[in-house]
């Protein structure tokens, strides 16, 4: 029976560190059923799910602290349960861009928080040069909401923190 990691991975922005990472991984005998990596200011972070039998799962949390040492990385594991591919049928892609303020987004995950809509993944940043904030979020909904409803409400949000504001039917391809 396969069982299921979710390791988290964050330090120095060294080449190699997603290589020596990944080998981890396959060495042990897991897969890498999902993962994201991003650079923040000088900081390398990295998340993965990973698969394997008990053994494989056993053998990757025992070596990974001397590759983590060697590397200057700091870890995270937590055992979870099986994986599930996610239905894209009701997901959507929102976006906002305006000038940076603060509480833009908290505001607008408040705004999906409060009606139960759950973030599958965001990703925001501020453009440091001409204080320009954006974000790309993607969210799940569920039966009872109404698309049309929420782009109505979702608009008028974006006219109160006075940003420009966008929702997409989600493609599999950007998720």
């Amino acid at each position: 029976m396969s069982q299921y990691l979710v390791l988290t991975v964050m330090g120095p922005d060294r080449t190699g560190s997603v290589s020596n990472l990944t080998k981890l991984a396959t060495e042990c005998g897991c897969n890498i059923v999902d993962s994201r990596m991003a650079i923040f200011g000088l900081e390398f972070t990295m998340i993965m799910l990973l698969q394997g039998s008990a053994k494989s799962i056993n053998q990757l949390e025992s070596k990974l602290p001397a590759v983590a040492i060697k590397r200057e990385l700091i870890t995270m594991m937590k055992r979870t349960s099986d994986y599930k591919v996610q239905d894209f049928n009701d997901h959507y892609q929102v976006e906002y861009a305006g000038i940076d303020q603060p509480g833009v987004l908290k505001a607008v995950t408040a705004f999906f928080a409060t009606r139960n809509i759950d973030i599958s993944s965001l990703k925001s940043e501020i453009n440091p040069e001409n204080n320009q904030t954006s974000a790309m979020i993607h969210i799940a909904l569920n039966d009872e909401m109404s698309i049309e409803e929420l782009e109505k409400e979702y608009f008028a949000l974006c006219e109160q923190i006075d940003v420009q504001g966008r929702i997409t039917k989600a493609t599999k391809t950007s998720l």
